[in-house]
């Protein structure tokens, strides 16, 4: 049974590292979440390790920079892995000595994911695979605004390397599409896709490396899809953040309605709060 918080200090002494979202958790993409920011910060005076796990589409060190845009605190975790980082790893040793050439379907702000590498960016006629990263323009458009595009792909038998699985994300108020919308509907339509980030094992396995096995862990997120279910999958206690992108889906923050949307995914969570408060 899901256990309802309102604050996070008692339920947090049962473990010893947190995986812990961003994008939801400690901000929407406009502005910092402080309490959530403080909360990780009183975890980690406690002795406790801090990784940030997050499925944005570039490099761990691309996203400091954002944090202080926003105001979340450098001071609140320990290490930060991202499944762009994760992404860069299998371009570089797909690129080797010999070369990639690559269309990259996304904005130019996620371009560090491949800088320095061997690759050429190309267009769809000369592409040997896709590097999606989001839409172009996440602001305006949609995953039907590529429907002739994902076409195309799929008639040259081309693989899509998905560097974010996130569907949507907050900015704002706003819910706007991510690169894991596009590959969805690429598969849909017969496309292969390679995924890195979250649900997928493999990103687990690499926060297990670089967080000493991650003993006694508990993840944190607000994505059901992608937080929760990577976190079940991967055997990890999970702690849901209702008020995140599915805030419309959690019209009463009650055990019988947390368990209800649980059920209907097929997942489960050690506990959930609105919003993560030390």
């Amino acid at each position: 049974m899901t256990q309802l918080l309102e604050h996070f200090a008692d339920f947090s002494a049962a473990y010893q590292t947190l995986i812990c979202d961003v994008w939801g958790v400690l901000h929407n993409g406009a502005t910092a979440h402080l309490p959530a920011c403080e909360a990780l910060g009183h975890f980690r005076k406690r002795g406790g390790r801090v990784v940030l796990l997050s499925n944005a589409p570039r490099p761990a060190s691309d996203l400091e920079p954002q944090f202080v845009r926003l105001g979340v605190p450098l001071d609140c975790y320990d290490t930060i892995v991202t499944s762009g980082g994760a992404a860069r790893e299998d371009l570089a040793r797909r690129a080797g000595p010999t070369g990639l050439r690559m269309l990259h379907l996304g904005p130019e702000r996620d371009s560090n994911v491949f800088a320095g590498l061997n690759i050429t960016l190309t267009d769809v006629a000369d592409a040997q695979l896709i590097l999606c990263t989001g839409p172009y323009d996440d602001e305006v458009e949609t995953p039907g605004d590529y429907a002739d595009r994902l076409a195309d792909y799929h008639a040259r038998n081309l693989t899509m390397l998905c560097a974010n699985p996130d569907r949507v994300v907050q900015r704002g108020g706003k819910l706007v599409y991510c690169a894991g919308a596009l590959a969805e509907a690429y598969e849909k339509i017969g496309g292969k896709v390679i995924y890195y980030g979250k649900p997928h094992l493999p990103i687990y396995s690499f926060v297990r490396a670089v967080a000493g096995g991650a003993p006694k862990a508990l993840a944190i997120g607000d994505g059901m899809h992608t937080d929760i279910k990577g976190a079940n999958a991967a055997g990890i206690d999970a702690l849901f953040i209702a008020d995140g992108i599915h805030g419309e889906d959690v019209t009463e923050f009650t055990q019988p309605h947390i368990e209800k949307l649980f059920a209907g995914a097929g997942l489960h969570a050690k506990a959930a709060m609105r919003a993560l408060v030390w």
